[in-house]
């Protein structure tokens, strides 16, 4: 039955492209109110699809924009699988340093010579979730899917998911399943296919640091009294050690330690150093001591300032002591810490650390904890043998940097695992002008999806 699913997916190539193209054309920016009549449009076009794929799809509502569930015949003794991703996508802009316009997708050669296509959401995440309505329509030809399946796209996973949570307890039931399945990740590299089975986490905050009560003559006031951006810096430079870790007291204390087959099955990757110093553009690379440049990415943590604001920025002079100084500042974290004790002890460490001439305010903006599912789980497993059937070739093991939170939410809320299954490339330059997602790779993704269906069947409920 797989055999015949796969040569209709082989078959529908060009059709598929148009129907993704049709897809990207919706300018779904979930962070902008002006696009709300396109969000509510986006979510209607994927019930559409899923319902021609023989669905039963629901448009809810939350909060903010609204969530798509969508449900085969669930039959008894037979796994269930919840498909996550997200219809919404970045704001396009800066729109000067697109080639093409953001919103009319185009397909042309990339930088290396490969077939791509062009819009925002491209590959995050309209792209992937495309390869999965475009497996589950080819099942329904070919038969149908030998797998209960749920499926969630939601409309809000840029600007954090942030009605995803409630939705979740409020919906348990009707979402419970055996395992969840994400495909909002990478390959490692082109023609690497990667099953990636480790997230870092994250705490994102905002400090400030306010000096006077109003901005002052720098000429009149200045040595009179501490400069709370002078202070900032101070303060931030606190932070890291000279060998690049972490100087908070307790930071790395539950830092799980790599495994001697994590450790060989990175060495093996096809990775060079000098390749990704070039790519970044940088004279030398940097992190903490003692660990490879993998390592550093995918199993340690990280503190790093994302942005500093105070004073005047505008063009010329203007010489004043700024009322005011923040920044703001993430971490990223590894299993097996804490978000809430990684947020404590970063704040015990300013306020340790703080000058009696300002005042601190420290705003956490969002948490997530880091996620992991061993190789050797059956689901992973299996995995591992659809992206063989979807690309031709084994897949790697990796983990990422990233954080994609509501695998943590899963588990959470539910008690379930995740899957993360990803077709994009490194270069595709998500969130960024020109943003694409590899021909090659929508394709072969696609007859992953629909493989990962097959094999899934196969899991003991």
């Amino acid at each position: 039955m797989l055999n015949t699913v796969l040569q209709q997916i082989d078959a529908n190539r060009q059709q598929s492209l148009e129907g993704l193209k049709a897809f990207l054309r919706i300018p779904s920016v979930s962070t902008k109110p002006e696009h709300q009549p396109d969000m509510e449009r986006c979510a209607q076009f994927v019930a559409d699809q899923l319902a021609a794929c023989g669905f039963a799809p629901q448009i809810l509502p939350t909060a903010g924009h609204p969530i798509v569930v969508a449900r085969n015949q669930h039959q008894p003794n037979r796994p269930t699988v919840l498909v996550y991703g997200h219809y919404d996508v970045q704001p396009p802009e800066p729109l000067d340093q697109w080639t093409t316009p953001a919103f009319d997708p185009s397909v042309r050669k990339d930088e290396n010579g490969f077939d791509a296509i062009y819009a925002r959401g491209a590959v995050d995440d309209k792209g992937q979730v495309w390869c999965h309505i475009e497996a589950l329509r080819a099942w329904r030809q070919g038969g149908g899917v030998p797998v209960n399946i749920t499926l969630l796209i939601e409309g809000e996973e840029e600007i954090g998911s942030v009605n995803l949570e409630q939705f979740i307890r409020d919906h348990k039931d009707e979402l419970q399943a055996d395992i969840a399945l994400v495909s909002d990740t990478n390959q490692f590299a082109r023609n690497v296919p990667a099953i990636t089975y480790g997230l870092r986490g994250l705490v994102y905050t905002e400090v400030t640091l306010t000096g006077p009560s109003h901005d002052l003559h720098s000429g009149l006031y200045g040595g009179t009294l501490h400069n709370p951006a002078n202070a900032l810096c101070e303060l931030l430079a606190t932070l890291h050690n000279p060998d690049g870790s972490v100087n908070i007291p307790g930071f790395y204390d539950d830092v799980r330690k790599l495994t001697d087959q994590e450790r060989k099955i990175w060495a093996s990757l096809p990775f060079n150093d000098e390749k990704h110093r070039k790519e970044m553009g940088v004279p030398h690379l940097f992190g903490e001591a003692g660990f490879s440049t993998l390592e550093r990415k995918w199993a340690r943590p990280t503190l790093d300032i994302n942005g500093l604001t105070s004073g005047y920025q505008g063009p010329g002079a203007k010489t004043i002591i700024p009322a005011k100084a923040s920044a703001k500042v993430s971490m990223r974290l590894v299993p097996d810490q804490e978000p809430k004790k990684i947020e404590a002890a970063f704040r015990r460490a300013l306020e340790s650390r703080l000058p009696k001439t300002v005042t601190l305010d420290i705003h956490v903006h969002s948490g997530a904890a880091p996620s992991i599912l061993p190789i050797d789980n059956p689901a992973t497993q299996l995995a591992a043998k659809a992206v063989k059937t979807g690309f031709g070739i084994d897949p790697v093991f990796m983990r990422e940097g990233g954080t994609v939170p509501v695998g943590t939410l899963f588990k959470a809320a539910m008690g379930i695992d995740t899957l993360f299954v990803g077709f994009g490339l490194s270069d595709d330059r998500v969130h960024s002008p020109n943003e694409k997602f590899d021909l090659d790779a929508l394709h072969k993704g696609t007859r992953t999806a629909a493989a990962l269906y097959a094999e899934l069947a196969k899991l003991q409920v």
